[in-house]
């Protein structure tokens, strides 16, 4: 019984850092493993004192005598080295299944060298007679117990330390970053940064684990970190749920405990450890088909947070800087003004369906706060100079200059295939120029990544609408908060009295936008469940909730019922009113003649003609490139 508590315990730490990886942020980790590795190795090397004094029977680098705690402390930070340094190498510039596969190969690679080279960890033999923490107190019996102490001390320890990352803004950041990487970044989240982060965090946990395994055990080798040790902290993942701290416990018990562990010592089985192996590995594969193909979700389902119930709703909503109000004429007073504002309660009927449609009221440029831009100016706030770009042997871009002046609403129009959307990516950081420049509001953001070009305020939507699927609408406008203090490391360490403030001020302006579109309804809606339409607003939100000085908008209104066009050319309008500059592409040219003052036409990866849309109507290159092509 002790055996498997004390397995059972350091199961869950390992299996806690993977899923923050992979359950929470989405990164696969084939080779977790080498993390629990590297704890397991440093602890020995750390507490075994040099080999010298073992009568040289076995050979291993480090080779100090420190006590357990700092022998557990430091096998810790060493799974955080390996962790960043393995995040550094294999996070950057790779998609997500490609880093799966380089964790994997990482893993192998290091197998391989610590079983060649003696000199490291005593090659396949492994090191032994590695200190027990306890072994110089008490009887064996006691020692033992008071080990399963000491471990579910540090798992109730961990379990805390990983909530920090798991719960609140940062754990939804997170889960932004495993839904789609690519719409996260253009909210301003580092995806790199974040990546490697989990992995630090994740080998930590992992080596804390491993560390503590060797501890009791006494003995390690390459034997006890094989590539299918992995799959089974993953399956308890699977099995136990994606993203739940909980339902990870549950997990770990039922695989690598029950079902590879207590198998062993199952009359009949005892005798033949190899049956009880591969009994134990069956029915591990079965839990994992199983789970996937009839309950994906595992055990405990991943937990949707609900926002609003405890946040009491301002008479006026207000979404600093824009501004806005959702506001409701009150039904009992007829001829009232807007000044007659209700509250969120009286936008909502009982039944939690938002009443018709509400007033939509933006403050002018003035009483917005200097943070998006402290006055209009007759300077370009976008200026792209001279940009091209090769696919191979295509050029997409040609040489295309164009210029964005503040507070105004620019249209790029142009026949499919003109590079519009080319055009976007170069100008956003989702793609590097070949030649060119591209100015923001007087910085150079030619080869700037995208996350950091929307920290600067120039965010964008997409041609085919992303979301994060697994989180709700309100979690979705959430997640754009740029700079919250939870993401911070103050935030991390110092908790929730620190950013409750700005998470209660960021949850308001969050039901404004939805009240303001007449979406609070769909409030605690998985986004994956939302209409096309809903889908468009719901990105248009997110982007509105960066605080943005200009609006990139791709083909925004496609899929939209007339309704919500009506809708959107509103917001943007009002928008407008509020300083927020827009490049909108768009293939309906009413709209872009209703909405834009000037409209850039692209034809061929260039720029074809510049001018008003009733001046373009008439010029003939413009008329050939759209029916010519």
């Amino acid at each position: 019984m002790v055996v498997l508590l004390v397995y059972f315990g350091t199961d869950v730490i390992a299996a806690w850092g993977l899923n923050l990886q992979y359950g929470v942020a989405g990164v696969l980790n084939f080779g977790y493993i080498a993390a629990v590795a590297v704890g397991a190795y440093m602890y020995g090397a750390l507490t075994l004192g040099p080999d010298s004094g073992n009568g040289g029977y076995q050979s291993y680098i480090i080779g100090l005598h420190l006590t357990p705690a700092l022998g557990f402390l430091g096998a810790a930070l060493s799974g955080c080295v390996f962790g960043g340094v393995i995040g550094l190498l294999g996070m950057r510039r790779l998609r997500p299944d490609y880093q799966a596969i380089v964790l994997l190969v990482v893993a192998v690679v290091a197998l391989t060298v610590v079983q060649a080279d003696t000199g490291l960890f005593n090659g396949n033999s492994g090191l032994s007679l590695i200190p027990n923490p306890v072994g110089l107190t008490g009887p064996a019996t006691g020692n033992q117990w008071f080990y399963v102490a000491i471990v579910f001390g540090v798992c109730i320890v961990c379990y805390r330390v990983l909530r920090r990352f798991t719960d609140g803004p940062l754990g939804r950041s997170l889960r932004a970053l495993r839904d789609d990487d690519v719409a996260a970044a253009a909210i301003g989240k580092n995806v790199v940064a974040l990546r490697i982060l989990v992995q630090i965090v994740g080998g930590g946990f992992g080596a804390l684990a491993g560390a503590l395994l060797v501890g009791f055990i006494g003995a390690w080798s390459p034997s006890a970190w094989q590539f299918a040790e992995s799959l089974s902290l993953l399956t308890a993942i699977i099995v136990g749920g994606y993203a739940n701290n909980v339902g990870v416990i549950a997990g770990a018990l039922l695989v690598p405990v029950i079902f590879q562990q207590a198998t062993q010592y199952v009359p009949g089985l005892a005798s033949n450890a190899e049956l009880a192996t591969d009994i134990g590995w069956m029915a591990t594969a079965v839990l994992t088909i199983g789970f996937i193909w009839w309950r994906p979700g595992g055990i405990i389902s991943e937990r949707r947070p609900r926002y609003g119930s405890g946040v009491r709703s301002r008479s006026r909503f207000s979404y600093a800087p824009l501004a806005m109000t959702a506001a409701t004429v009150k039904e009992d007073a007829p001829g009232s003004t807007p000044s007659d504002v209700g509250t969120a309660d009286e936008v909502i009927r009982s039944d939690g369906v938002a009443k018709e449609p509400s007033t939509l009221s933006v403050t002018s440029l003035e009483e917005r706060p200097g943070s998006l831009r402290d006055e209009q100016s007759d300077k370009p706030l976008l200026t792209v100079s001279d940009l091209a770009i090769n696919f191979g042997g295509v050029r997409a871009i040609d040489g295309v200059t164009l210029e964005v002046a503040a507070g105004t609403i620019t249209g790029l129009i142009g026949p499919n295939g003109a590079g519009k959307s080319t055009l976007v990516n170069c100008v956003s950081g989702f793609s590097k120029p070949d030649s060119g420049s591209v100015m923001f509001n007087g910085h150079d953001i030619t080869r700037a990544p995208a996350y950091r070009s929307s920290r600067l305020g120039l965010v964008r939507t997409f041609q085919l609408s992303r979301q994060f699927s697994r989180l709700t609408a309100i979690e979705n406008l959430l997640v754009a908060r740029q700079h919250h203090p939870a993401e911070s490391v103050l935030g991390v360490v110092s908790g929730l009295r620190y950013w409750k403030g700005a998470e209660e001020e960021t949850v308001i302006r969050a039901r404004a936008l939805l009240e303001m579109f007449e979406m609070v309804g769909k409030a605690d809606e998985l986004a994956a469940n939302l209409s096309g339409g809903e889908r468009r607003m719901i990105e248009l939100m997110r982007a509105l909730m960066t605080d943005p000085v200009m609006l990139v908008l791709d083909e925004p209104l496609a899929g939209l019922s007339p309704r919500w066009s009506e809708r959107f050319e509103e917001a943007v309008r009002l928008l407008r009113e509020s300083g927020i500059t827009f490049l909108l592409i768009e293939h309906d040219l009413g709209i872009v003649e209703r909405l834009c003052e000037s409209v850039v036409v692209m034809a061929r990866g260039r720029v074809l003609a510049t001018g008003s849309m009733s001046e373009l109507r008439t010029r003939a290159e413009v008329q050939a490139a759209y029916v010519i092509g």
